[in-house]
């Protein structure tokens, strides 16, 4: 850490942990900025997230030089103090909270300062100042108090955005809606770069795959140099979770992903693991409670909105069993039905379904990162399943549906990332009885823009539709899923756009399923 024992003594011991995290701090030594000399040291953006009734988190990270190749941003080592400013009104007049927080290098120079006594449900601006430079502005809002009266929620929700793949054109789109949050389920950045999608373009970093805490913090600065990123983060709050290639294709807890190389040696992967965990914290909007410690990090966590909706995001990589019989779809396997199989571990599932004895929400909504209902590949007689979803695990899939059916969940909507699909359908009891009861909806979104350009259907579409009677709809192009949610009813509108090898695609509505309050199942409008 780059804070010497004299600035320590002069922080305190409490201020010295705000200092390690990129929290908030008050009343202590203030570290100058640097003369930017022209460079912009926030020109990764700013971010917000994780809202509660009176708060949130702010993020930003000093980076004048963002693909500078040690992975520094361009920064030196000494510590910067970042001023930040909370306003009811963009243009600052009335500013609620001010404070400041330490960019040190430890964390790539990146601060995650935790905003509270805010007024529930309502829109705030804020930026960040950094010696003569100023942020840009960001809005973000908090949560509607536990238990109050709540008309409606609005959010969009998305997933796997390999840069390499194409443009980020559906965000601009994003950012342009009438949102109050965003849920991202996972796939942020890619640890390689294996589609070249863009022509003419290269990837900051100089190695085929990310391993170290360097080439992560230059991915990471790679996927938010795109502006259209950077202004879906600056117009809403964020929910994060991750999937598998935040660090390695595929990973299961302690069990390396696909890649051949020497981090395939468990205490090499660990070393990778702690790595893409710690740029994974430096660029996102999580608080103090995300912070990792080596290679674990919590990001099971719980939001509620009101007496409207609770939403509930799960890590579905870290606490899993390796993949039974390979992680492709292959014909049926019997390991796949061991008891002792979880893709969730046993406290992380336990605090699941033990939330839905204790919520009274009208909506149970769960953010899920690999397909939770069964997605059959074989539209003959066989079974044909990938067991790196929930295919794979088939006791813990019980058990949640089981408690969720068991404790009369009201409604049950579960959205899931990691396809590059659009895909509708209902959740039975029994995901491979499509004659046991229907107890839940899931929604499946596309990429942003792994895949490539994609189209309306494929011969997976096809497949799929084919072989699993509770689906109801697909769609190959790439985009997100906007969400609209009162007491009555549900209303999922698939966004999507024709094209991301080129910038400036436009954005329609392919399709928009409804689901009524109480009544389990989903129907197109």
């Amino acid at each position: 850490m780059a804070v010497n024992r004299r600035r320590f003594l002069q922080l305190g011991a409490a201020s010295a942990a705000a200092v390690a995290a990129g929290a908030s701090l008050t009343g202590a030594a203030r570290f100058p900025a640097p003369r930017w000399r022209g460079a912009d040291p926030f020109g990764l953006g700013v971010a917000s997230g994780d809202p509660t009734p009176d708060g949130v988190v702010l993020w930003t990270r000093l980076a004048p030089d963002p693909l500078a190749p040690d992975g520094h941003g361009g920064m030196f080592a000494a510590p910067v103090t970042v001023d930040y400013e909370v306003s009811r009104d963009e243009g600052f007049r009335d500013v609620v909270r001010r404070g400041s927080a330490v960019a040190d290098r430890s964390l790539a120079h990146t601060v995650h300062p935790e905003i509270t006594g805010l007024a529930p449900d309502r829109w705030y601006f804020y930026r960040f100042r950094a010696g003569a430079a100023i942020s840009p502005i960001g809005r973000t809002r908090t949560a509607p108090a536990a238990g109050a009266p709540t008309d409606r929620l609005r959010f969009a929700f998305a997933s796997c955005q390999s840069w390499s793949a194409g443009y980020y054109t559906a965000y601009n789109h994003m950012a342009a809606e009438d949102l109050d949050l965003v849920l991202h389920l996972g796939d942020y950045i890619y640890e390689t770069g294996w589609r070249r999608g863009r022509v003419g373009m290269t990837m900051g970093m100089d190695a085929d795959e990310d391993y170290d805490l360097r080439d992560y913090r230059l991915s990471y600065a790679q996927y938010k140099s795109e502006a259209p990123l950077r202004a879906a983060h600056a117009a809403f709050p964020w929910i994060v979770t991750m999937d598998d290639h935040e660090i390695d294709n595929n990973w299961a807890g302690n069990s390396p992903g696909l890649g051949l190389d020497i981090y395939r040696i468990p205490p090499l992967f660990r070393r990778r693991r702690a790595a893409a965990l710690r740029a994974m914290y430096e660029h996102q909007p999580l608080r103090l409670a995300q912070l990792p410690h080596g290679p674990d990090m919590r990001l099971h966590r719980r939001y509620r909105f009101g007496d409207l909706a609770e939403i509930t995001m799960l890590d579905t990589r870290q606490y899993r069993t390796a993949q039974a019989c390979g992680d492709a779809p292959a014909a049926d396997c019997p390991a796949r039905r061991a008891g002792d199989r979880t893709i969730l571990g046993g406290a992380q599932r336990d605090w699941l379904i033990d939330g839905f004895a204790d919520s009274a929400a009208r909506w149970q909504v769960i953010g899920n990162q690999v397909a939770l209902g069964q997605l059959d590949n074989d539209p003959g007689p066989g079974l044909r399943v990938s067991t790196d979803a929930w295919d794979g695990y088939l006791a813990d899939r019980d058990a949640v549906l089981g408690a969720a059916a068991a404790r009369g969940v009201r409604n049950l909507v579960v959205l899931t990332g990691d396809r590059h699909h659009t895909i509708a359908g209902d959740l039975h009891r029994d995901p491979a009885d499509p004659g046991s009861p229907v107890i839940g909806t899931e929604f499946i979104g596309t990429s942003i823009t792994t895949g490539g350009d994609g189209a309306e259907m494929t011969d997976t579409g096809r497949t799929l539709l084919a072989a699993n009677p509770a689906l109801k709809y697909f769609d190959g192009r790439r985009g997100y899923v906007r969400v609209s949610v009162d007491h009555r009813l549900w209303r999922s509108d698939l966004r999507v756009v024709p094209y991301i090898s080129r910038p400036g695609a436009p954005v329609t509505t392919a399709a928009t399923f409804v689901v009524d309050d109480d009544k389990p199942g989903i129907e197109r409008d």
